[in-house]
C-alpha cells in the first residue's frame, strides 16, 4: 500500500509513502535502529569518558542522545510544515563533532561540558538560519556528483566496521595506556565473518531478505552470549525509567572561540546531511528538490538545536542507515519512524537501551560489511548513468574519491593545516562533496560544454578494453564512431 501524493495536479505514488503494515513496520524499523546503534552511543560514551564523567553520567549523555536521535528521527521522516525530507533517514549523533568537543573538554576541564552545550545551541541557531543558502545548491549535484559522495560515503565507512570488529588497539587499565590483548583477536574476527556470512546467506532466502540484516545480528548474538562473547550485565543495573531533564550540568556558557570552531562542524554536518539527502533519494527513486534538501536541513539543524539541551550533540542523517535502505530494498518512511520512536522509546528507558547494547562489536562489525559496502555499490550503480566520453566527468570522479578517502587511509594527513580546515576536510563525505562540486562547477557550469583535448584521465583507454588506446582513439572500422567525431558532433549539436 502506498500513499498517492499530488504534483502540480497530477497524482502520483512515491515510494517512500509506501504503508507495509504494524508487523513489518516495526521490524524494519527495529533493523535500522540495531544498523545504527553502534553510532549514536560511541559520540556520547567518548565524551563522557573525556569530561570525567562516572558510570551514570555517561549512561544519562547515552539515553539523552537516543532521545534526542528519536526526536529527530520522527520529524524527518513524517515532518511538519517546513521541517523534514519525508524521506527514509535516521538522525544520529555526529562524529564530526567529536574531535572538536574533545579539544575544548581539554581547554578547560572544569566548565568543558557547559562551553560545549553553549557553544552548540549558537552553532545550530547560525545553521538553522543559513539552511536557505544550502538548499540552493541542489542544482551542483548531478549524478557525477551525488555517485561520487554516494561511493566515498560507503567506503569511508568501511573502517567503521573494521573497528567495530577490531576493538580498539589499546585500552586503559589503572588510569594507563597499554595494548589491548584482544585486538583484532581470531575470535572476534571469526564471530564477525559468521555474522557476515548468515546474513549473505539470509538475503538468499525470499521471505527473510528485507529482514536479514536484522535476522544476522540476532544470530550473531546469540552466538556471542554463547560463547560468552557478550555482556548482559549492564542491563540488570540500569534503571527502567527516566526522564531527560535539561541542562544537568549546569547552564550553558558561551565562548567565542568554541562557537566559531563548533559552526564550521554544524557546516560540516550540512554538508554530509545534503550529501545524505540526495543519496537516499537516488536510491529509494523519488524526486528531490531544493525545496525538500531545505526542508530536510531544518529537521537537521533544529534536531542539533535541541539537542545541546537535552544533554546531547549535533545530529546528522546516518549514512549506514542510506546502505540498509539499499541492501533491503525497504524504501518505506514509515518505517524508518518507527524506528525513531523505537529510539526515543530506549532513551526514556536506560534499562531497555542497555538490552540493545548487548550486541557485540564484531556481529554490528559483520553486518556492517555488507551495509557500508551495498553504499559504495550504490554509487557505482549512479555513476554508470554518467557519460564519460569527451569531457572531464572521470577527473572529477578520480579528484572527489581520493580526496574522500585520503582521511581514511591516511588519518593525520592535514594535521599541520589551520583547525577549521582540518574539520572540514578530515570528514571523507564533506571533502568529496567539495571537490565534486567545485570540479564539477568548473568544467560543466562555468565552463561547459566538451573540450577539444579532454584530460589524460578521460583520454586514457578503458582499462581491459580489446586494442587498448587504439580502440578509444580510432573508429572500429565498422562505421563505429571515434571518440573525436562522436565530440565534434555533439559541438555541432
Amino acid at each position: 500500500m502506498a500513499i498517492t501524493t499530488t504534483d502540480g495536479g497530477t497524482p502520483r505514488t512515491r515510494p517512500e509513502d509506501e504503508y507495509l503494515g504494524v508487523g513489518k513496520t516495526l521490524g524494519y524499523g527495529v533493523q535500522h535502529i540495531l544498523a545504527m546503534f553502534g553510532g549514536v552511543i560511541a559520540v556520547p560514551l567518548i565524551v563522557g569518558g573525556a569530561a570525567g564523567l562516572d558510570t551514570a553520567q555517561k549512561a544519562l549523555l547515552v539515553a539523552s542522545g537516543l532521545f534526542v536521535s528519536g526526536l529527530g528521527t520522527m520529524l524527518q521522516t513524517l515532518a511538519v510544515p517546513f521541517f523534514g525530507s519525508r524521506l527514509p533517514l535516521v538522525q544520529g549523533t555526529s562524529f564530526a563533532t567529536v574531535s572538536t568537543i574533545l579539544t575544548i573538554l581539554a581547554g578547560d576541564p572544569d566548565n568543558g561540558l557547559r562551553v560545549v552545550f553553549g557553544s552548540l545551541l549558537v552553532a545550530a541557531a547560525i545553521g538553522l538560519a543559513i539552511t536557505p543558502f544550502f538548499a540552493r545548491v541542489i542544482r551542483f549535484f548531478p549524478p557525477v556528483v551525488t555517485g561520487s559522495i554516494i561511493t566515498v560515503i560507503g567506503l569511508s565507512l568501511m573502517p567503521v566496521a573494521a573497528r567495530w570488529i577490531t576493538g580498539p588497539p589499546t585500552i586503559t587499565v589503572d588510569g594507563r595506556e597499554v595494548t589491548n590483548p584482544d585486538f583484532a583477536a581470531l575470535p572476534s574476527i571469526g564471530l564477525a565473518m559468521f555474522t557476515f556470512l548468515a546474513v549473505v546467506l539470509l538475503s538468499k532466502v525470499r521471505v527473510l531478505s528485507r529482514l536479514s540484516v536484522l535476522l544476522g545480528l540476532v544470530v550473531g548474538t546469540v552466538v556471542a552470549l554463547i560463547l560468552g562473547r557478550a555482556d548482559v550485565g549492564a542491563v540488570g543495573t540500569a534503571s527502567v525509567f527516566s526522564l531527560p531533564h535539561p541542562f544537568p550540568f549546569g547552564g550553558p556558557m558561551f565562548e567565542i572561540g568554541a562557537i566559531v570552531s563548533l559552526t564550521v562542524v554544524i557546516l560540516v554536518t550540512m554538508v554530509e546531511t545534503t550529501a545524505d539527502i540526495l543519496a537516499v533519494g537516488e536510491i529509494v527513486g523519488t524526486k528531490v528538490d531544493s525545496r525538500r534538501v531545505a526542508d530536510g536541513l531544518r529537521a537537521d539543524m533544529a534536531t542539533s538545536l535541541l539537542a545541546p539541551m537535552f544533554n546531547s550533540f549535533p545530529a546528522t542523517a546516518f549514512a549506514q542507515n542510506v546502505g540498509l535502505v539499499a541492501l533491503t530494498g525497504v524504501k518505506s518512511r514509515f518505517a524508518v519512524a518507527a524506528g525513531g520512536a523505537i529510539l526515543l522509546l530506549l532513551g526514556l528507558s536506560p534499562m531497555a537501551a542497555a538490552a540493545f547494547s548487548v550486541i557485540p562489536g564484531p556481529v554490528l562489525g559483520g553486518a556492517g560489511i555488507v551495509l557500508f559496502g551495498t553504499v559504495a555499490a550504490s554509487g557505482i550503480r549512479t555513476l554508470a548513468k554518467v557519460d564519460f566520453q569527451g569531457n572531464n566527468n572521470l577527473l572529477i570522479v578520480a579528484a572527489a574519491i581520493a580526496f574522500g578517502l585520503i582521511p581514511v587511509v591516511a588519518t593525520d594527513f592535514w594535521h599541520a593545516f589551520p583547525s577549521w580546515f582540518v574539520v572540514i576536510f578530515h570528514s571523507g563525505i564533506s571533502a568529496a562533496a567539495i571537490v565534486a562540486v567545485v570540479l564539477n562547477l568548473l568544467f560543466n557550469v562555468l565552463l561547459p560544454g566538451a573540450p577539444e583535448q579532454p584530460s589524460i584521465v578521460a583520454a586514457g583507454p578503458t582499462v581491459g578494453a580489446p586494442g587498448g588506446e587504439h580502440a578509444v582513439q580510432e573508429s572500429d572500422g565498422a562505421g563505429t564512431p571515434s571518440v573525436t567525431e562522436a565530440r565534434s558532433a555533439r559541438n555541432s549539436a
